[in-house]
């Protein structure tokens, strides 16, 4: 399902569309969304569909739409060093975007039930982390992913305090996913036709609220004809980071403080970019007067000829003037510079040592 937003030309696009419809609606969200493009996640022959608000499926492979995936992540509430755990974690796109949310301290699980699909997440990941142009500009909680059902996790599993289903979950799943929660928990899944999100407000108690009507396919039963046996899901251990890795945490946080205030002492914005996308242009239009007299309602444009004329030539104007100014910009926009990489690679230190910084990253 999806279509609720008009289709975009690039990513940066789709998630304009998706704040114009008021999808996106929080600083962080609308990060994340930026930071990994969706067309990655396509297999290359679809990749034309991939800003568009719909869902897509090839095989076992599938993502929501992008309407659907900025009303999660809303609805989860992310904040970061809390757990997540996805439920259908499938491609690992959302995974991964609230990885960025959650920072080096949070924990970051998904159960899948088809090998093939964690294949192909793991990829995605692994790409994201080693070409992506966004990635220096967080913290990343990696996503773990593991095979299996996810109606058949062990009960003695840890519970989280973020927890999202991508399929629809049957009202008589409906406790076993609210035993998922921790107390202040969120869990959002498809319950009857529709988005739910359910805070565990208590130890037995919970309040619920209905987000909008969806359509997804329904939770895959599991199977025990083989052995008769239930195949219990036993997920990643919460892991305790090691002194390397804090130590490569704190150095670069602290390399890149020290490029935010350069970057202020200049007058600019630190890590950030300018925006490489085209916005669109607002429109002056005439305004649509509704007169209300003696209970009777008459529709009036109430507009002056002149200025008409004179709303006319500023809009010819302004469009010559957009087309002079992003021409040399659309024949070749400037690459993205990476001011943490320049800094790790300008230190006085070994090379190993700059490459573990930098993950190992290609670019």
């Amino acid at each position: 399902m999806g279509g609720a937003v008009s289709a975009g030309e690039d990513n940066d696009e789709l998630i304009d569309n998706l704040k114009e419809a008021q999808y996106i609606r929080t600083e962080l969200v609308e990060q994340a969304f930026r930071a990994i493009d969706r067309a990655d996640y396509y297999l290359e022959e679809f990749k034309d569909n991939a800003y568009k608000d719909l869902a897509w499926k090839h095989g076992n492979i599938h993502l929501s739409a992008p309407c659907i995936y900025s009303e999660v992540m809303e609805a989860l509430d992310l904040q970061p060093g809390l757990s997540f755990l996805n439920l259908g974690s499938g491609t690992g796109y959302l995974s991964s975007m609230v990885g960025l949310i959650l920072g080096p301290f949070g924990v970051n699980h998904g159960v899948e039930l088809h090998s093939d699909v964690i294949e192909y997440a793991k990829q995605k990941l692994d790409f994201f982390i080693k070409t992506s142009d966004s990635f220096d500009k967080f913290e990343f909680c990696e996503p773990s992913f593991v095979i299996g059902n996810c109606l058949e996790i062990s009960p003695d599993c840890t519970q989280y305090d973020r927890v999202y289903c991508g399929a629809g979950v049957q009202k008589e799943h409906e406790d076993y996913m609210k035993n998922l929660l921790k107390v202040g928990g969120i869990l959002v899944m498809p319950l009857e036709e529709k988005l739910t999100k359910i805070t565990r407000t208590g130890p037995s108690a919970w309040e619920t609220k209905k987000i909008l009507a969806v359509s997804f396919a329904p939770l895959i039963q599991p199977n025990h004809a083989d052995s008769g046996k239930s195949r219990l899901v036993h997920l990643p251990p919460v892991a305790v980071r090691s002194l390397q890795d804090l130590a490569r945490i704190a150095i670069r946080g602290t390399i890149k403080k020290l490029i935010h205030q350069e970057a202020l002492s200049r007058g600019g914005s630190g890590l950030k970019n300018p925006p490489r996308f085209k916005r669109r242009r607002v429109r002056r239009r005439r305004m649509e007067t509704i007169v209300f007299l003696d209970k009777e309602v008459f529709a009036s444009r109430i507009s002056n000829p002149s200025d008409d004329n004179n709303n006319n030539s500023d809009d010819l104007e302004d469009e010559r003037r957009e087309e002079e100014e992003t021409k040399p910009s659309e024949l070749k926009p400037d690459p993205p510079i990476n001011f943490l990489r320049e800094k790790v690679l300008s230190l006085p230190l070994p090379d190993p040592l700059k490459y573990y910084l930098l993950y190992y990253r290609e670019k």
